[in-house]
C-alpha cells in the first residue's frame, strides 16, 4: 500500500470516528430509498413563473429549517451539562404572540417588524427565567425546563384566549414563504443564524468556557468561569433560537395552533444533537453535528410522507431509524464488527499452518 493510499485509509478511519459521519450516511441512505420508489425526487428545477427552486430537496431544507434553530440552541445547553425540555413551548409562545400583535395591529411592514421583535424579546425572557431558576435558584435544568414546558403551552392559550391565531400580513409571512435568488428566505436566514452563532462560540472564549461548564462546574468557577452569567446566557440564546423557530413555524401558515405548534419538537432537537455528536452528560458540543442532525429528522419525516407510513406506525418507523444510526455510532459496536472481520481473516491462515 503506497502512502497516499495509507493517508487516504486513515483520514477515513478518522472521520468514521466522527459521530456526524453516520448521519451523513443515513441522510444519504434515506434518500436513496425515496430515489428507488421515485427516481425524480432528487431532481430540482426552476418555476418558470417566478423563477424559484422547487423540489423535494428544497422542502426538506425549508423544513429543517426550524429544527435547526432549537438543535443549534439545544447543543450549548447540552454542552453545559443541562437540558432544554421548554423549546416547543417557546416556539409555541412566540407564535402566539406574533399573531396577535399581527392582528391587532394591521399589515404593514413596521407592524410585522414588532411582531418579530415582540415575539424574540418574549421568548428570551422566558429563556432569561429558565437560567436563573437553574444556576441562581439551583434547580435541576430537567424540572426547570419541565416546569416551563407546562407553563409555556398554558401561556400561549391566555394569549391566544385558547383559540388558534390567524393574521395576514404579507411581509411576516415573507419570512417563511418568500425566496431571493430562487431560494428559501427561511433557509438563508437558518443558515446565517448558525453561522453567527458558529462564530461567536468557535471564534472566542465562549465556546469553551461553556465546554469547560460542562465538563467539571467547580473546577471553572476556580479558573475563574463565572458559571451564572454564562448559564443564563445560554438558556436565553436557546430560547431565542425557538423562538426564531416559532416564528418560522408560525409564519409559514399564518396560524398558531396553540396545541400543535412545536408539540414534541424538543424531543427531534435533543435528538439531533445526540446524532449530531454532543454528549449528553455536557463538555462537548458540535456546530456542524447539529446541522447534520436537524437535517436528518427533516429528511426522515419528508421519507415518512413520502413512503406513505401510516401515523400510527410513524413513531416505530422513525425509531428504527434512530437506533440503527445509534448503533452505528456506537465505538463498541464498530468494535465487535471489527473483531469478527479480523478473527475470520485468521481463521483460513490457522487452518492452512495446522
Amino acid at each position: 500500500m503506497s502512502t497516499t493510499e495509507r493517508r487516504t485509509v486513515g483520514g477515513l478511519r478518522v472521520l468514521m470516528r466522527r459521530q456526524f459521519f453516520w448521519g451523513i450516511i443515513a441522510i444519504l441512505l434515506l434518500l436513496l430509498v425515496n430515489v428507488l420508489k421515485d427516481p425524480s425526487f432528487l431532481s430540482v428545477s426552476v418555476n418558470s413563473t417566478n423563477g424559484n427552486l422547487v423540489g423535494n430537496l428544497v422542502d426538506i431544507l425549508r423544513a429543517s429549517a426550524p429544527i435547526l434553530m432549537i438543535a443549534v440552541g439545544m447543543s450549548l445547553v447540552v454542552a453545559t451539562g443541562g437540558i432544554d425540555l421548554s423549546v416547543g413551548s417557546i416556539m409555541v409562545v412566540a407564535g402566539a404572540v406574533s399573531m396577535e400583535f399581527l392582528k391587532a395591529n394591521g399589515q404593514s411592514g413596521g407592524v410585522a417588524l414588532g411582531a418579530l421583535g415582540a415575539a424574540l424579546a418574549v421568548s428570551a425572557l422566558l429563556g432569561v427565567v429558565n437560567g436563573i431558576l437553574v444556576s441562581v435558584v439551583g434547580l435541576q435544568p430537567f424540572i426547570s425546563t419541565l416546569v416551563m414546558m407546562l407553563a409555556g403551552r398554558g401561556l400561549a392559550k391566555v394569549i391566544t384566549s385558547g383559540q388558534n391565531t390567524a393574521a395576514s400580513n404579507g411581509p411576516f409571512r415573507w419570512i417563511a414563504n418568500g425566496y431571493v435568488i430562487g431560494l428559501p428566505v427561511v433557509v438563508l436566514l437558518a443558515v446565517v443564524v448558525v453561522l453567527l452563532v458558529a462564530l461567536v462560540v468557535r471564534r472566542s472564549a465562549l465556546g469553551l468556557m461553556i465546554e469547560a461548564i460542562g465538563v467539571n462546574p467547580k473546577a471553572s468557577r476556580m479558573a475563574g468561569i463565572k458559571p451564572r452569567g454564562l448559564l443564563i446566557t445560554v438558556y436565553a440564546l436557546s430560547a431565542l433560537l425557538a423562538g426564531i423557530a416559532g416564528v418560522f413555524a408560525t409564519a409559514s401558515v399564518m396560524t398558531v395552533d396553540v396545541s400543535r405548534t412545536g408539540y414534541q419538537l424538543e424531543l427531534d432537537a435533543i435528538l439531533a444533537v445526540v446524532i449530531g455528536g454532543a454528549s449528553l452528560a455536557g463538555g462537548k458540543f458540535s456546530m456542524g453535528g447539529a446541522v447534520v442532525g436537524a437535517l436528518l429528522i427533516a429528511t426522515l419525516d419528508k421519507t415518512i410522507v413520502f413512503l406513505g407510513v401510516s401515523s400510527s406506525a410513524t413513531p416505530a418507523f422513525k425509531a428504527a431509524v434512530i437506533i440503527v444510526l445509534c448503533l452505528l455510532q456506537s465505538e463498541r459496536v464498530r468494535n465487535l464488527f471489527t473483531q469478527r472481520r479480523a478473527a475470520r481473516a485468521r481463521a483460513p491462515k490457522e487452518s492452512v499452518t495446522a
